[in-house]
């Protein structure tokens, strides 16, 4: 088991996808991420998660980190997708030199092929990716290189078949996608250890779903602690398990490192008694009918009408937890500028770019019954 990988990382990964804006809401926060960055480091944690499609968070990285800290203070991982943003082979593999020139970082320590799928997967096969990432490392330009996965466990299964070589995993893992047959994280987990892969956990909040989940959970949660955050919950549930590399925590401003790092700093794994405590939140999840949307954006970036697609089913979410929630005013405050679900003509670029296979043509259509009555 090459569970060396990761030692130097803490169990706490910071992701820069979900970074601080400005008032505009377009701009990141730089000051702000400086000084999330810096708390991060002094806090004894050091990897740091990008990617090539994650909008300017690799120029976000350079500025707040790279120009900052010394090179071998932390550990930088960012990603190749071969389908977005890219046409062929020479434009799929280009994204690892803008990536390595907007970084700065001179060489990466973690380089993943990004979200690989089965509408995407062999994609990577045909532009030779598999290839181009031994080469890299040949050249001492990646240090470790795997892959994240949205997928079947079958899938993974022969991935990881055909790849043996691939140094770690990155999955979805969190207790709301345990036994989530959309998303199959207990198994995919047993397949990766069964192939002696390392494992670094993304979603572990499920895109924030578990910071702020439905009711009955909260209530759970906090009447088992009063003291400890609803997130605190998920990030030490996935950190718990064995075999991983790092826990990635998408945080999104200072509060959110700071609570994460007070209880990351000095990890505890879950008791028996706490997970008793996850295994009751598990069942009240499993009875209510949330879609499971993370907000990665991947549907939205094709999406001819440009429908906010995300915020709607956070939207939608939140109202079936929530009776008093003002619903129709917050619908249209996301679809101003923006395309309605009435626009939606159903081209289906949007179902086949979830990573979590989520029929969203017929969800937008439920959500109108709700906002467009």
């Amino acid at each position: 088991m090459s569970d060396y990988l990761g030692k130097e990382t803490g169990k706490l990964g910071f992701g820069l996808m979900r970074l601080p804006k400005l008032a505009d809401g377009t701009t990141t926060d730089i000051e702000q991420v400086k000084k999330m960055v810096d708390l991060f480091l002094e806090s004894g944690f050091t990897y740091f998660d990008t990617a090539f499609v994650y909008g300017t968070s690799e120029e976000d990285t350079k500025k707040a980190l790279v120009e900052r800290h010394p090179r071998e203070s932390y550990t930088l991982a960012t990603k190749l997708n071969a389908w977005m943003m890219c046409h062929d082979e020479a434009s799929a593999k280009q994204q690892f030199y803008t990536s390595l020139e907007r970084t700065g970082a001179g060489y990466f320590d973690y380089y993943l092929l990004h979200a690989l799928q089965r509408s995407n997967f062999k994609m990577y096969d045909d532009y030779h990716i598999w290839d181009f990432v031994k080469e890299l490392k040949a050249k001492g330009l990646v240090k470790h290189w795997g892959f994240s996965f949205h997928a079947d466990p079958a899938l993974l299964e022969e991935i990881l078949s055909a790849h043996p070589d691939a140094e770690f995993v990155q999955l979805q893992i969190n207790y709301a996608d345990w036994e989530n047959p959309g998303v199959s994280s207990r198994e995919c987990y047993e397949i990766a250890r069964r192939h002696g892969k390392p494992i670094i956990i993304m979603e572990p909040v499920k895109g924030g779903a578990l910071a702020d989940p439905i009711p009955e959970v909260q209530r759970i949660l906090k009447e088992a602690n009063p003291a400890a955050s609803i997130a605190s919950w998920a990030v030490r549930y996935a950190a718990s398990l064995e075999g991983i590399i790092t826990v990635l925590s998408g945080m999104s401003n200072i509060a959110q490192m700071e609570d994460n790092l007070s209880y990351m700093k000095n990890f505890s794994p879950l008791s028996e008694n706490e997970y008793a405590v996850i295994r009751r939140a598990q069942d009240a999840l499993n009875g209510n009918t949330d879609i499971p949307c993370t907000a990665c954006h991947y549907c939205t970036d094709g999406c001819p009408k440009q429908i906010p697609i995300p915020e709607i089913f956070s939207t939608a979410n939140r109202q079936r937890g929530n009776a008093d929630f003002r619903r129709k005013r917050e619908y249209e405050v996301i679809t101003t500028d923006k395309g309605k679900i009435s626009d939606c003509i159903e081209c289906g670029q949007c179902e086949k770019a979830c990573p979590q296979h989520i029929p969203i043509i017929r969800q937008l259509k439920q959500c109108a019954e709700i906002f467009e009555c």
